[in-house]
């Protein structure tokens, strides 16, 4: 009997995930799972922690960010079969609070209602094939020149949590004190990471701040907590938030910063989505195209319509599924596995107040680096397209601003490409994106003085 009830799972997992046709069995895919989680639990604890910031509720954000990776991941497992996980990503986070809440002066509640609006906008413009064309349209070098510009946005962000830098009247940023005992834990905490990363462990980030953090309660730097589990935190300081403040959603800033989520969340997971195919031959058909690329950004923007309600900025696919990749996963049964997990992860909340700026400044610093890789697939060798590239890379972190890094290089490319005689090489599309961002600049930058003065 019991046999008889295995062949049947077994037949009902192969027609859902079609394991057999991937060369792959229940067991790798599970293993692939479990390695994917433990390479991206880290957002767990720093999405929290970037979020945070802007004064949202932080055992909130952590059953949110769970919550969110659960519906993502088990989506694109169901409906496109990809071992690709979903989560909230760091660079929306990062835009949410510094860009938005801190430097706007926008209340995180109306920020909130500006993610759930772009949400909604953004599953019509994936239900009407939208999405794909804006994504075609946008050259590649400026789509590696926004990853890379935010990934040294984020490495900036954390060397600044970590006392690696800081703040300084003559030169704007100097070196941080090394007489303060914590940012000696950043920086070993950073090389002990840099260390598995190079040795190329699996989970090298989720276990370097495990690392990280024991080194400070160890030396006190960190106060121990008083228990590990617990019940799941309640979702109801930052739950419907968003929906119950869109009536917030009136001044010309705010719309600004509907479309700038609505901008980096366009082709963010498709970009991460084009890069790990590579990896999985079952990804692609003969003409090197994603057969299920529909499925999959419909995964992503039901996901981004959920995490808005829960209370979380946009979700993204983690180029940590490389890592299960690496090991065996191939089909859906992956990403459900890393979904279930994060579902099980939410009993252990207490371990927040462990995670300190200093234990996620390395993972900020790291993931940065990451990012940054991008730029090697920069043609700098036309300079029509290197200066856009470049100021959109350098713009995110010297302006504090993801927004303006991305309005530089779009308002640049057409400008320098028209003048190097590359017309016939834009896409109008771009001229559309060029207007938007003139509208943008000026309802972020000169509107809020002008009603000033």
């Amino acid at each position: 009997m019991n046999s008889l009830q295995d062949g049947r799972n077994l037949s009902f997992m192969e027609r859902l995930f079609h394991l057999e046709e991937a060369k792959t069995n229940v067991r790798r895919e599970i293993l692939a799972g479990l390695t994917t989680f433990v390479s991206m639990a880290y957002i767990l604890f720093v999405n929290p922690q970037v979020l945070g910031d802007s004064g949202m509720n932080k055992g909130s954000l952590f059953t949110a960010t769970a919550l969110t990776a659960v519906v993502g991941s088990i989506l694109m497992g169901i409906l496109a079969n990809y071992p690709i996980a979903i989560a909230p990503g760091l660079g929306d986070n990062a835009f949410f609070s510094y860009s938005v809440v801190i430097a706007m002066g926008i209340p995180w509640q109306t920020a909130m209602a500006g993610v759930f609006v772009a949400s909604l906008i953004f599953l019509v413009l994936s239900l009407m094939k939208i999405r794909e064309v804006v994504i075609d349209a946008i050259p590649k070098d400026l789509k590696l020149a926004v990853a890379a510009g935010l990934g040294i946005f984020i490495a900036f962000v954390g060397l600044q949590g970590g006392g690696l830098i800081t703040a300084s009247k003559s030169s704007l940023v100097a070196i941080g004190s090394f007489a303060v005992p914590t940012t000696w834990l950043t920086i070993v905490g950073l090389l002990v990471t840099a260390i598995l990363m190079a040795r190329k462990i699996p989970g090298a980030i989720f276990i370097g701040m495990v690392f990280t953090t024991i080194v400070g309660l160890v030396t006190k730097l960190i106060p121990m907590p008083s228990h590990i589990v617990s019940s799941i935190p309640s979702l109801k300081p930052t739950f419907g938030v968003g929906v119950m403040h869109i009536s917030d959603i009136t001044h010309p800033q705010l719309w600004a910063v509907v479309i700038i989520f609505l901008l980096v969340a366009f082709f963010d997971t498709a970009g991460t989505l084009i890069g790990l195919a590579e990896q999985v031959d079952v990804m692609q058909d003969e003409d090197g195209k994603m057969p299920r690329i529909g499925h999959a950004l419909m995964a992503d923007s039901i996901s981004m319509v959920s995490g808005a309600v829960f209370g979380t900025t946009p979700p993204t696919a983690y180029v940590e599924s490389s890592a299960g990749i690496a090991v065996g996963g191939r089909t859906g049964l992956t990403s459900i596995t890393v979904g279930v997990m994060f579902a099980l992860s939410m009993f252990f909340s207490p371990l927040l107040s462990v995670v300190t700026t200093n234990v996620t400044a390395p993972v900020l610093i790291i993931v940065g680096t990451l990012m940054a890789q991008s730029m090697k697939g920069i043609r700098w060798d036309r300079f029509e397209i290197a200066l856009p590239a470049f100021l959109t890379i350098v713009g995110m972190p010297l302006t504090y601003n993801i927004s303006y890094g991305i309005a530089f290089g779009f308002l640049v490319y057409p400008i320098t490409m028209l003048a190097a005689g590359k017309r016939k090489e834009i896409n109008p599309i771009m001229y559309g994106l060029f207007v938007v961002f003139v509208i943008l600049l000026y309802i972020i930058n000169i509107l809020p003085k002008a009603s000033l003065a």
